[in-house]
């Protein structure tokens, strides 16, 4: 006989009714071991018995101390993952007990005895309920804690986002943070668990929650932040709370003043932990950590604000409010408790530097063709205001200096830079003095080693302190006139000093506005006879961008505007400005302007084309000279009006007077105001003309 091969029962097919029949097999243990071991002796001994193959199963199992301990504790953790703690309700053996629920203690108002001896209660069968689950009573009694801290802000029906509580709210917690004191007195709380607890479910906080926990020293602020592992999470969290703060600290509400101390106590605490040297150690993380933390948070909110003004926005609005609010963390005021004064000093500067270079995008070319646009006058209040809070803190010294280290090391918002010149300029009474030091210092630098860095600072520095007008800080003509129009200026002292004057204002011209460079050609600096050929050069390079504008040069007024938004103005408009300003500077010195003075004699063709038609424009003269009447004649005393064109002016306000309708009033001499009285009785002092030839 052959020998027959060994059956394989595990694949063989079956019939319909052994399938059903398989179920039961896996089900009776018994049986199956019995019909495996008949089948194993019928064939072979090729089918083995289940309790052969879960023998091995059972023996790869097997653990040694360090495993138990191990799926223990894996274990303990899963069950303390999935506790319901909305649904726990703190019991002990009999009736008493099953009634004994934290829900209700927290909503209970009554006094303060009750709440004590519900602590103690809740306090022992937190333990007892401890004790069955295998953990630590003070694990426990945090995760309870946090629990009810969670659905307290849960409470209220208004839908997010908001940071503050309502009242009903506020007199939850208060019993709650009770309850957590007392707990924390029998060493029943662990302010780590309960912070790590918080973080599971941190979207549900509400901001004044936090802080309440701060302010009843259940956790402070920097053990919540520290707690936390995630760095990146921390920040926006809390930055975004922030910012709902801000809108509604301004917010028209009952509880603005419990929104203006949280924000105060959040932004002492950011100050002082990113901005101390001798930072407190006894944290529970790295100090250095937690510095970061606090800076990227006030590093967020500043750059928030600055895009929202960036963005333009409108006035009442709820991020305009916001930024404003942000803003004012900036008074001085709101440190007074922090410990060293330093720590405001350095974070007011590490502002001022992140708005200096706050999204530097900006072209050196960029900020020579806009900068009129970024005077006081036109920087948004909210920004003006923001300088002159960091302008407090910081000596003047001390602001030029640090602008200048902030050129020089970093790409800068060339906005931001300029604003904030003329905003100091503007505010501070020394300003003109230290800026015109400053650019001093830049345009000796440049000169020195050629330094196309610094002398592009320096023009755009002068420039922009001098759109603030005569008052602030001298115009951009008397100041270039002053800085390149002798022989002691910058470019003079040698041949190199010329070329890179003259390459520097010839690379300007495609982006000059022509204003800068009419004053360029009608106050060139001064250069020796042997390389007139490089004035030259550029001035014919400067006429042909002013042909090309469709300027003349002899547009430019006396007085010029550089701030104003047009370029330029026509010159029968700008001589008749000319005029009525001359006119004022008369009535306060009496005397000839020193703009008219040199226009009379480096710009002729204008005072003899446009000025002087529109002083002499014909009308009937006052019997009592008024300040246009004594100016005339100052100017005809002086030489400076042609006597043919003085005569022509004279016979013509003869014709004007003799067309005089019959009854017309002149004003009276009250009507006058004080200055034209006192230049009237100027003229009077004078000999009198005769009208000309009748």
């Amino acid at each position: 006989m052959g020998a027959r091969a060994c059956p394989r029962p595990m694949g063989r097919k079956r019939g319909p009714e052994a399938e059903r029949r398989r179920p039961w097999l896996v089900r009776d243990m018994s049986a199956s071991q019995a019909r495996g071991a008949a089948s194993g002796a019928g064939h072979g001994g090729c089918r083995r018995a289940w309790v052969e193959l879960l023998a091995g199963r059972v023996k790869r199992q097997k653990l040694g101390p360090e495993g138990e301990q191990k799926v223990r504790e894996s274990a303990l953790r899963l069950l303390r993952s999935h506790l319901n703690l909305g649904d726990l309700v703190l019991e002990v053996e009999g009736p008493p007990g099953k009634q004994l629920c934290l829900s209700r203690l927290i909503d209970y108002d009554g006094p303060g005895a009750h709440i004590d001896l519900s602590s103690s209660l809740i306090g022992s069968a937190l333990r007892d309920q401890a004790a069955q689950l295998g953990v630590p009573a003070a694990v426990l009694c945090s995760q309870v804690v946090a629990s009810g801290l969670v659905r307290v802000c849960e409470a209220d029906a208004v839908p997010p986002p908001k940071v503050l509580l309502t009242p009903d709210q506020r007199k939850k917690l208060s019993s709650l943070f009770e309850i957590a004191q007392n707990l924390s007195a029998q060493s029943m709380f662990s302010r780590l668990s309960f912070c790590q607890e918080l973080w599971k479910v941190q979207n549900s906080l509400l901001l004044e929650a936090v802080w309440r926990l701060h302010v009843q020293n259940i956790v402070s602020l920097q053990e919540l932040l520290e707690s936390h592992a995630d760095s990146q999470a921390v920040v926006a969290w809390l930055s975004r709370d922030l910012r709902l703060l801000c809108e509604q600290t301004e917010a028209p509400c009952q509880h603005a003043d419990v929104a203006r101390a949280m924000l105060a106590d959040f932004v002492q605490m950011l100050v002082s932990r990113g901005f101390q040297k001798n930072a407190d150690v006894r944290g529970t993380v790295d100090p250095e950590w937690m510095s970061q933390v606090a800076v990227a948070v006030l590093e967020r909110m500043l750059a928030s604000a600055l895009e929202a003004l960036a963005a333009g926005i409108q006035e009442g609005s709820a991020a305009h409010k916001a930024v404003s609010c942000w803003f004012g963390v900036f008074s001085g005021h709101m440190y007074g408790s922090i410990i060293s004064t330093e720590s405001p000093k350095r974070f007011f500067c590490h502002t001022l530097t992140q708005i200096l270079t706050h999204k530097p995008v900006l072209k050196v070319s960029d900020a020579v063709q806009m900068q009129r646009e970024w005077s006081f006058a036109r920087t948004p209040p909210l920004l003006s205001g923001l300088y002159r809070r960091l302008f407090v803190v910081l000596s003047p010294e001390e602001l030029v200096g640090h602008l200048q280290e902030a050129l020089e090391t970093q790409e800068v918002n060339w906005q931001h830079v300029l604003s904030c010149v003329s905003t100091l300029v503007i505010c501070l009474p020394d300003a003109q003095q230290l800026v015109d030091g400053w650019v001093s210092r830049l345009l000796t630098h440049a000169f020195e080693s050629c330094d196309l860095d610094s002398m592009v600072l320096a023009f755009l520095v002068a420039r922009q302190a001098a759109l603030e007008g005569p008052a602030a800080f001298p115009s951009y003509a008397a100041w270039f006139q002053a800085t390149f129009g002798s022989a002691r200026g910058f470019h003079g002292s040698s041949k190199k000093a010329l070329v890179f004057l003259f390459k520097f204002l010839s690379d300007l011209v495609p982006f000059e506005a022509p204003r800068y460079l009419q004053v360029h050609i009608l106050h060139p600096p001064l250069v020796p006879s042997k390389y007139r050929s490089l004035l030259t050069d550029y001035v014919a390079l400067a006429r042909t961008r002013l042909a090309d504008l469709k300027v003349s040069v002899e547009n430019m007024g006396l007085y010029e505007d550089l701030s104003s938004a047009g370029d330029v103005t026509e010159p029968r408009c700008q001589a008749a400005q000319d005029v009525e300003k001359a006119i004022m500077v008369f009535e306060h010195t009496g005397k000839i302007p020193a703009a008219v003075l040199e226009a009379s004699i480096f710009r002729r063709s204008y005072y003899l084309s446009h000025f002087l038609p529109a002083l002499l424009t014909p009308r009937v003269l006052p019997r009592i000279p008024d300040s246009r009447a004594a100016l005339t004649e100052s100017l005809r005393r002086a030489d400076k009006i042609p006597p043919s064109l003085y005569s022509t002016y004279r016979q013509a306000c003869s014709t004007v007077g003799e067309k005089k309708p019959e009854g017309k009033m002149q004003p009276r001499r009250g009507r006058w105001s004080p200055a034209v009285r006192r230049s009237r009785w100027v003229c009077s002092q004078l000999p009198c003309e005769s009208s000309g030839p009748q």
